[in-house]
């Protein structure tokens, strides 16, 4: 196999459309992608050119020669991804290129929020000739969850910040930081100066713990232990209790995971890292020993990806163990299941993570304080689970929860408090009353389609949105500006002959550019009182 896809896989398929021989899969038209763990490079297919080496902007991709041996299993993770016979086409669809109609005036598109969403919104917008975006950031920093929900050990997952520098850098893209939507500025004032309105404000709350206790001094969200030890601006006064032995986090997705790694790894190994200072302080005084991480489901069922699992399999100094009982019958299979069956912790490593499984609690314990967690003990029924009415208590001294995120409202815009999601039709918002599409208005990202995917997911899932919105500006439904540099009296937009339609070459960002992340002249600053949650 001459490359290889590893753990650190964004998603965003640079490396799809830059393979000459359509070896890499699941392409964004599959309907495997939106669901995948990761893409996968097909052993029997590959020529070994390297064009996808040099498109991935995480460094994901290594030839087969230069894996380290904790990234040997992924050889036969890509090649087992290949192991079912599919039929697929014999190159890659192209992504056709944006269409604009001539108009008196440039296009003009607001982006709120500056997360991946917004970043890959605002590039797509940018292959329109003339066009121009203003992003608007309610926070100081750029870049949403890619700078404060990725772990700081995970380094080349971070490079992705080195792209969306890149799109920052590009003419006519006017980053506003310290401006909240709904409070500095409304929808409305947003809709006088552009054509159109995209908001990428993702899932930024976490779904709740209802149990008995759940809100006792001692309990918290595993979102809010990651933006504090990435420095989040919005928990920067947060202190977490490390003193007793044991954390219990409920939950086992990629951030139960993260979370995990950064209690119990060696904190000399995170200095260098983006990690925040009084962070790796509170854990270098840390006095934890073990991590409890607790599923409602089987092992078969793990939320976390199977990459992810490889990657704290190696992790220096931490025992991971799963209690052969949570493992289920032998006859069972799957990669989750094989890995974990695998594992061999170190009896002499300092600390450790084990994972458990068909637990769900019941109440948190303690009077003033958490203290532990009520578990009651389930067994697998079908595909699902089924309460045994035994119970398990597991002492604890900190009790995080990881059950996913939520989104919110968005002033202005209409709402699905079931999903967490603004209503739409491939990006456009829909009224839920009427049917009919908010004028002017889409999202992009979890708060489009939910808290699915990974950080590349948000590219595909942005030119969804964008392409509606070109398509509704050549319509002509979309109004023209009447206030500020948004209006026909801008920057005038060059006529030529033909159609009245002209193709849009796509841009390569040059993802290789490293351009620091450090305030350009051109962005605002922040408020002397920044904007709380």
């Amino acid at each position: 196999m001459p490359h290889v896809v590893t753990q650190s896989c964004c998603g965003d398929a640079s490396c799809v459309y830059t393979c000459p021989v359509n070896c890499i899969h699941p392409t964004p038209d599959e309907p495997d992608f939106a669901t995948a763990e990761m893409l996968y490079i097909d052993p029997a297919a590959c020529v070994d050119c390297g064009a996808c080496v040099s498109a991935c902007p995480v460094d994901a991709i290594k030839p087969h020669t230069k894996l380290s041996e904790d990234e040997r299993d992924f050889l036969s993770v890509n090649s087992a991804f290949y192991d079912a016979p599919r039929t697929r086409p014999l190159l890659a669809p192209t992504v056709p290129p944006l269409r604009v109609r001539e108009r008196p005036a440039p296009l003009r598109v607001a982006v709120v929020g500056s997360g991946p969403a917004a970043m890959y919104a605002a590039d797509e917008v940018l292959t329109v000739p003339g066009a121009r975006v203003t992003m608007f950031e309610r926070l100081p920093v750029p870049y949403g969850l890619a700078r404060t929900g990725v772990a700081p050990d995970h380094r080349r997952t971070r490079k992705v910040a080195a792209q969306f520098d890149a799109i920052r850098a590009q003419d006519g893209l006017d980053l506003r930081l310290g401006v909240e939507v709904g409070k500095d500025v409304t929808h409305d004032d947003l809709l006088a100066g552009h054509h159109a309105v995209v908001y990428a404000v993702g899932a930024s709350t976490d779904r709740p713990l209802d149990v008995p206790g759940a809100g006792l001094p001692g309990t918290a969200s595993a979102t809010e232990f990651v933006a504090w030890y990435n420095g989040h601006p919005d928990f920067a006064d947060r202190t977490f209790d490390l003193s007793h032995p044991r954390v219990v986090v409920i939950g086992n997705g990629n951030v139960a995971l993260d979370v995990a790694r950064i209690l119990t790894i060696d904190p000399d190994s995170l200095a260098g890292t983006d990690i925040a200072p009084a962070a790796l302080d509170a854990l270098r005084r840390s006095r934890v020993e073990e991590v409890v991480v607790a599923a409602r489901r089987g092992p078969a069922q793990s939320a976390f990806t199977l990459p992810e699992l490889i990657g704290l399999r190696t992790a220096p100094g931490v025992g991971l163990a799963v209690p052969p009982d949570d493992l289920g019958p032998e006859g069972a299979g799957g990669p989750k299941l094989d890995v974990l069956r695998g594992l061999d912790p170190d009896p002499a490593a300092p600390r450790r993570i084990l994972l458990r499984y068909l637990l769900s609690p019941l109440r948190i314990l303690g009077r003033d304080r958490a203290e532990g967690v009520e578990f009651g003990r389930n067994a697998l029924a079908g595909d699902g689970v089924e309460p045994t009415g035994r119970t398990e208590t597991v002492d604890a001294g900190l009790v995080l929860t990881a059950i996913g995120y939520r989104g919110l409202p968005v002033p202005g815009l209409p709402f699905d408090g079931a999903t967490g999601t603004v209503p739409n039709e491939r990006g456009r918002v829909v009224d839920p009353a009427t049917g009919r599409a908010v004028p002017g208005t889409f999202v992009a990202g979890w708060i489009k389609r939910g808290p699915t995917g990974f950080i590349g997911t948000n590219k595909s899932c942005a030119q969804e949105t964008v392409r509606a919105l070109v398509d509704d500006y050549n319509a002509g439904v979309l109004a023209e500006p009447r206030t500020g540099s948004g209006s026909a009296s801008g920057s005038g937009f060059a006529s030529g002959a033909g159609s009245g339609e002209r193709p849009v070459i796509r841009s390569t960002t040059v993802l290789s550019s490293v351009l620091g992340s450090i305030t350009r002249p051109r962005d605002r600053a922040a408020p002397s009182s920044m904007n709380q949650a």
